[in-house]
């Protein structure tokens, strides 16, 4: 079929583009260069110019190498969003060397668990997480650590405050004397030398490694090149027509850990030499607020919770908004309500985008300033190649407007999974990504995610996409947050079960929601239970765990039936 997305692009957009031959790092040596004095960080009010930037990514590159860190080698990145991140990933890039990040929420086996599968001999750790890598490091192959205080690059007031009054409190206190080869950052880098030995790395070397629960659920490493990282953030630039080098402010609240925040923050600010306007705790909302009403962020890229969490904070017309000018929401799906919401606050344009780990992550959005379509994840990326193939045997291509598998081929899409040729067969053939999701294609070239592969509600031979009855749900005035998940039923197999966080102050009954969707959605579709919850169960970045509430189902059958 042909390309008949392209229709749709608005006019500035390529639909092919030119990527820089140079690895990944040279990025901010040429950001550097052009715009030594513009800010490329601001964390908790102190600011740090790209010169300043590349002078520490040189030593820390230096500093790795003086401990014998080779090309290939791998070096784990266990903080959370920190200048001392960006020093890491670019200095780890610029040694040669293969990042390897990590959630900060991962638990001491999970932690172990990547160590061990990424062959990490190197990690550049936050002081609170140490103790965990203090407990698993003799099972791993960890043969070096360095340890990194949050404090660091704080502004010297809010450095002497957080030292009385929090350090401790917080666990960033750790004494590693007597820890063999395990090092300060400050101390590693006032020691290194003031460049490294150049490394010479091609588009095709591998820049990181992004682990992934990807389509089947086992955690694996997802291999991206450097061509693969430059090609998702070149394209990013171009997506959003109106970004002008050195004068944008990207609010960097998804973690730099994953995937979206590594292209669409990071690596997209460092290309267009734009200010990082780091956020540590994505969940920490009010934090959020204090630092866009302050540093009047341009662009916003974040994921459907935070733009809820957003619309929802109290007393929003008391803060300064109105600086936000573009944002591309990814990671789950966008409910309509949300984004008309989040719209009509900022005067911004929110576009639903889509993209995963395996493929750098972006691979769809829709037009920042053209034709947005409500609903949609818009239209592949330039240099993106997109297809609907039946879900039987993923090998036909179906026409406009039926629902299949969701494939991908394009410069973003990954080399395979790390040392998993199996898993990399299942999931890369003949050059195509196959993403796990059901999704369908307009007339237009937009395309539509119905809904995970996994996450189909099979009732009485009816198949139910959550998403649909999550549409319905968001635009009950008194909900919040809500997910539907199918839990098992004697009689239909599987039955809906809408799980709801109300707004502050609302109360409401059951059969209240139930009834709010008859007559919206399909009859089968209609959630047959209700459970109404504080919280929902989410990821670090903000994407709510259906799986886990399906788990918990399971575990509550089974108790019962014991």
């Amino acid at each position: 079929m042909d390309k008949i997305w392209l229709k749709s692009y608005e006019p500035p957009v390529p639909h092919s583009l030119q990527y820089p031959s140079r690895p990944l790092h040279a990025n901010l040596e040429e950001s550097a260069r052009k715009y030594p004095d513009a800010t490329a960080t601001i964390f908790l009010n102190g600011k740090m110019s790209y010169a300043k930037l590349n002078e520490l990514v040189d030593r820390f590159a230096a500093g790795l190498q003086q401990m014998g860190v080779k090309k290939g080698d791998r070096v784990a990145i266990y903080l959370a969003n920190c200048p001392q991140f960006v020093i890491g990933y670019y200095g780890a890039l610029r040694a040669g060397a293969i990042v390897v990040s990590f959630n900060p929420l991962y638990a001491a086996p999970e932690v172990e668990h990547q160590l061990k599968d990424s062959g990490a001999e190197t990690i550049l750790v936050m002081s609170r997480f140490y103790p965990i890598v203090k407990k698993v490091r003799a099972n791993t192959p960890l043969k070096r650590v360095i340890v990194t205080n949050i404090k660091e690059y704080f502004p010297p007031v809010i450095k002497m405050l957080f030292t009385l009054a929090k350090e401790k409190h917080e666990g960033d206190r750790q004494d590693i004397s007597g820890e063999p080869n395990t090092y300060w950052l400050q101390d590693v880098l006032n020691e290194a030398p003031a460049k490294p030995t150049p490394v010479e790395i091609t588009p095709d070397d591998t820049a990181c490694l992004l682990y992934t629960g990807g389509t089947t659920g086992v955690p694996k490493g997802a291999e991206l090149s450097n061509l693969n990282a430059m090609s998702n953030a070149v394209a990013c630039r171009h997506w959003i027509t109106d970004i002008q080098e050195a004068k944008e402010v990207v609010l960097t609240a998804i973690p730099l850990y994953h995937s979206y925040g590594m292209t669409t923050c990071m690596n997209l600010s460092v290309y267009c030499a734009a200010t990082m306007l780091l956020i540590p705790n994505p969940r920490d909302i009010p934090d959020m607020m204090k630092n866009v009403s302050k540093h009047h962020p341009t662009l916003f890229p974040g994921v459907p919770t935070m733009y809820v969490a957003f619309n929802n904070f109290p007393d929003i017309e008391k803060f300064d908004v109105t600086s936000i000018r573009a944002c591309i929401s990814g990671a789950a799906g966008l409910p309509v309500q949300v984004q008309k919401q989040f719209q009509e606050l900022t005067g911004a344009k929110l576009v639903e985008g889509y993209g995963l780990s395996e493929a750098s992550p972006v691979t769809h959005a829709n037009p920042v300033y053209g034709v947005n379509k409500i609903g949609t994840i818009g239209v592949p990326w330039p240099d993106t190649e997109a297809k609907i193939v039946d879900l039987e045997t993923g090998k036909h291509e179906l026409p406009v407007g039926e629902v299949g598998e969701l494939i991908i081929h394009g410069p973003q899409v990954m080399k395979g999974y790390w040392h998993m040729p199996k898993e990399t067969e299942i999931t890369l053939r003949d050059g195509w990504l196959y993403t796990g999701d059901i999704a369908k294609m307009d007339e237009d070239g937009y395309f539509q995610i119905v809904d995970r592969k996994k996450d189909i509600i099979i009732a009485g031979g009816f198949n139910i996409y959550p998403r649909d009855v999550e549409e319905v749900l968001y635009k009950h005035p008194k909900v919040h947050e809500a997910v539907v998940a199918g839990i098992p039923d004697p009689y239909r197999g599987e039955t809906v079960k809408a799980y709801v966080v109300l707004k502050q102050g609302e109360s409401a009954e059951e059969s209240e929601i139930i009834e709010f969707c008859r007559g919206k959605i399909a009859k089968y579709k209609v959630p047959s239970a209700v459970e109404f919850r504080q919280s929902l169960p989410k990821t670090i970045v903000g994407k709510i765990l259906r799986r886990m509430l399906v788990e918990e189902e399971k575990k509550k059958l089974e108790q019962k039936s014991s």
